[in-house]
């Protein structure tokens, strides 16, 4: 059993998380942390994620719990997500990092703690976007168009035209437990991987 650990647990993505974690039959949710400014530090993560008592205490210092999880699943802010990866290198954890905004000098400091842990990098951890773009992989494209609006989390578009002839291939997410569901099973699949720097097509086995 993997022993999950959730930064940003108490947030809408967090919550997911520590829900898609405790229903997958390989990982055990065994710390959940928040900014030490947090209202709810204390409560219990299961309670805050609508799953029942886990008896898992929302807490706020990632170094004191270094021992006590096998993965730490990071999908909050660049400056946080860097913090949380230096603490990982040194007590030898790896990372799931799902957080988006990383410049290209924060993703070399990314590319580089991989050398000494293993690291999924993922901007976007749904199964179905990352079977499209190895679908792009495949074939030229024309056109990739994103659409975000109201209650949809995230709208994607794959577009092969040619003359008079035209295919599509839509993914449409509805939930952020679908990128919830993606990180949970990058984190099973993380676990007895050696120190590299790996993505979602790694996870699925669809590597070209």
């Amino acid at each position: 059993m993997t022993r999950i650990a959730i930064t940003g647990a108490a947030g809408r993505m967090g919550r997911h998380l520590i829900e898609a974690c405790h229903a997958h039959e390989d990982l055990q949710v065994s710390v959940a942390l928040e900014h030490p400014q947090s209202s709810l530090l204390g409560s219990d993560a299961g309670e805050l994620a609508g799953v029942g008592k886990l008896g898992v205490i929302l807490g706020a210092d990632l170094e004191a719990v270094r021992d006590d999880f096998d993965v730490l699943i990071d999908f909050t802010r660049p400056e946080v997500t860097l913090a949380n990866l230096a603490s990982c290198r040194a007590a030898g954890r790896a990372m799931v990092i799902g957080t988006t905004g990383f410049s290209a000098e924060q993703k070399g400091r990314i590319a580089a703690a991989a050398a000494d842990i293993p690291v999924v990098f993922a901007p976007n951890m749904s199964v179905g976007v990352n079977l499209c773009l190895k679908l792009l992989d495949e074939a030229g494209t024309i056109g990739f168009e994103t659409i975000r609006a109201g209650d949809i989390v995230g709208d994607h578009t794959v577009l092969f035209a040619g003359t008079g002839e035209r295919v599509e291939i839509i993914h449409k997410a509805s939930s952020r437990m679908t990128f919830a569901r993606g990180a949970a099973r990058a984190a099973a699949w993380l676990r007895e991987r050696p120190a590299a720097l790996y993505d979602m097509q790694d996870v699925l086995g669809i590597k070209g």
